[in-house]
């Protein structure tokens, strides 16, 4: 199915923002967005959100519902549109509500033992291959689930077989 707008959402070491950049690089007639270009502010400030909406917080919440609010326009004008970020299921499709956009959403997931290995080997970010983020995870396997999303597993998928997975949704490749 061709899709003009796909969200890829995901817990950190999926593969999502890797997806999202070569895709970027492959397809530029398509507008990608990235949740994570607003910058991650300090706890403080995601305070000042207040404590409710958990897990991923108020402040997930709302940039979530500002940045479909950004990319509503460009879907309107028909142009197909990537948006990547971690983010949960319920806050997108509670954006999706507000802003009256049926965006195609998937999941991107892999297996414990492989975000360890791409945030502690890849990215160098061994402080979050933690048990804490491994329940993210699985929090956001389990919304997605419940929600029927598209679940997408990239623990044994190279970046350009992953890449052609997404570019496939827009209808720019045949699978």
């Amino acid at each position: 199915m061709r899709h003009s707008f796909v969200v890829l959402t995901g817990a950190s070491g999926s593969g999502k923002t890797a997806i999202a950049q070569k895709f970027e690089r492959l397809y530029p007639q398509v507008r990608v967005f990235r949740f994570d270009t607003i910058g991650v502010p300090s706890a403080e400030i995601m305070a000042t959100y207040g404590p409710g909406h958990q897990p991923g917080g108020s402040w997930q919440r709302a940039m979530t519902l500002e940045w479909f609010a950004r990319i509503e326009p460009h879907i309107r004008q028909g142009k197909q549109v990537l948006f990547e970020g971690q983010m949960r299921l319920a806050f997108i499709r509670e954006a999706m509500a507000e802003q009256n956009l049926r965006p195609h959403i998937v999941l991107i997931d892999c297996d414990d033992t492989t975000r360890a290995a791409r945030l502690t080997g890849e990215r160098w970010q061994p402080e979050l291959a933690t048990a804490q983020m491994m329940g993210w995870a699985r929090y956001l396997r389990e919304e997605a689930e419940a929600l029927g999303a598209e679940i997408f597993d990239t623990s044994r998928l190279s970046l350009e077989a992953s890449t052609a997975h997404v570019a496939a949704l827009f209808g720019l490749i045949s699978r």
